[in-house]
């Protein structure tokens, strides 16, 4: 009589270990994501320190004091350019050199709405508003042409990169031409 229990008793033993030993997809989904994002964190944090000590090294050319407008924002161009040119992915992820590109246009942008502000000082009415109409056309063919490269990678990784590095380098372009063109 033992020997007709103790089969079906070592199965059930068997069947109920296996079962806690197996992992569920759910939880197995939920670690490979936390793992992740922890890779993306260091990641993030990587770049971050990384840029933080580009942008203190930004003052590499020193503003004269006597230097006319046009002479102390062809420094900052230069000195920008510098500091975009520091500007590295930690690693060949597609978000590092994501967020390179997003830091390099972030302070070609940022340098372009002030040299525009300046613009807006330095121009008379009539100049500044046919520099208005010409920036507004400006933006819309600056985004039309990072949309036209990017979907050449259409729904893959590399289409918001290479969107905001074209976006980087036509608002770069486009800061030199207004402080060539326009300032004084």
């Amino acid at each position: 009589m033992n020997k007709k229990y103790i089969i079906p008793i070592v199965t059930l033993v068997l069947a109920a270990l296996l079962a806690a030993c197996e992992e569920s997809p759910e939880t197995s989904t939920e670690l490979d994501n936390q793992s992740q994002n922890s890779e993306v964190s260091q990641d993030k944090k990587s770049v971050l320190d990384e840029n933080k000590s580009t942008s203190n090294d930004t003052q590499e050319n020193p503003v004269p004091k006597d230097s006319t407008l046009k002479e102390e924002y062809s420094i900052k161009l230069n000195n920008t350019k510098l500091e975009t040119e520091k500007l590295k992915a930690t690693d060949s992820s597609t978000y590092a050199l994501k967020k390179v590109e997003d830091d390099r246009w972030e302070l070609w942008d940022k340098l372009l709405n002030e040299i525009y502000g300046e613009l807006k000082e330095q121009l008379s009415p009539e100049e500044m508003e046919q520099l208005r109409e010409n920036q507004r056309q400006w933006l819309k063919d600056r985004d039309d042409q990072a949309l036209e490269a990017s979907l050449k990678f259409k729904g893959g990784t590399q289409e918001h990169l290479e969107y905001v590095a074209v976006l980087a380098n036509l608002t770069e372009e486009r800061c030199y031409e207004l402080v060539d063109r326009y300032m004084k």
